[in-house]
């Protein structure tokens, strides 16, 4: 079993999540595009792919959760750690491809 947390009860669109992933700093998209291409993700293993220092990492990884644009799951072998993966993102002109 898996436990989602910070999930709002209002869902956004992907394309809303692209919009909000346009205003994060550069170290937040890093963070956005290391989990794409392998999430989920501890903070420490983004912290290594992304080579960013840990408070870096894990302020992008808030901002992102924030915005509703990573969800955080519980990391069963170790309670105290979390796994991060990317929501889906989609350019408004996605649509139309």
């Amino acid at each position: 079993m898996v436990a989602f947390a910070g999930r709002s009860g209002s869902e956004t669109t992907p394309q809303q999540r692209f919009e909000r992933l346009l205003e994060l700093p550069p170290s937040a998209k890093l963070v956005y595009r290391v989990l794409e291409d392998d999430a989920p993700l501890t903070q420490r293993q983004v912290r290594e792919d992304a080579l960013l220092p840990a408070r870096t990492t894990r302020d992008a990884l808030t901002k992102l959760k924030e915005r509703d644009i990573v969800e955080e799951r519980l990391y069963v072998p170790d309670a105290r750690k979390r796994l991060y993966a990317p929501l889906p993102v989609a350019r408004p002109d996605d649509a139309t491809r």
